[in-house]
């Protein structure tokens, strides 16, 4: 498979598109249905290894957590590849769905989620543009600091 004009922006900045992770539950990672695909929430995985976890206002920094959304996000892109063969397919990002396990008294979700968004924008531009929401909840799967589900319009 060739690489996409969105990997190779990617590859310029530094970055490369991972392997998709695989389900950690009973469902599937990636659905298409008419002209949208929609990820299931992706963890900040590397590899296999779930790289932030814990509490963001605690255990985790802001910055990390934002660190955490773009790895999450950067998961979601894979797993869109893998339903569609490149990501050059994708017309518009829809929406981004964020999880943030937050400490007491954290109110800065908006922050750690624009890891996501940022990356979606920078990578796409006007077409990265999203609808999005960004929870504080007191626990996410596997300990897991932030989850990110995306939608695209292909």
């Amino acid at each position: 498979m060739s690489q996409s004009t969105i990997e190779a922006i990617l590859a310029k900045r530094g970055d490369t598109l991972p392997s998709p992770p695989a389900a950690v539950g009973f469902y599937v990672p990636v659905l298409r249905t008419g002209n949208l695909v929609m990820t299931s929430g992706q963890l900040p995985v590397l590899g296999k290894e779930l790289v932030f976890t814990g509490k963001v206002g605690s255990e985790v920094t802001k910055e990390d957590g934002y660190n955490a959304a773009r790895i999450c996000c950067l998961n979601a892109l894979a797993q869109i590849k893998h339903c569609l063969g490149s990501l050059d397919e994708v017309r518009r990002v829809v929406r981004v769905e964020g999880f943030v396990q937050s400490a007491p008294g954290f109110h800065d979700q908006a922050h750690v989620l624009n890891g996501a968004s940022e990356l979606l924008v920078d990578l796409f531009g006007e077409a990265g543009k999203h609808t999005r929401f960004a929870v504080g909840t007191n626990e996410l799967p596997l300990n897991a600091a932030v989850e990110v589900a995306i939608w695209v319009e292909v």
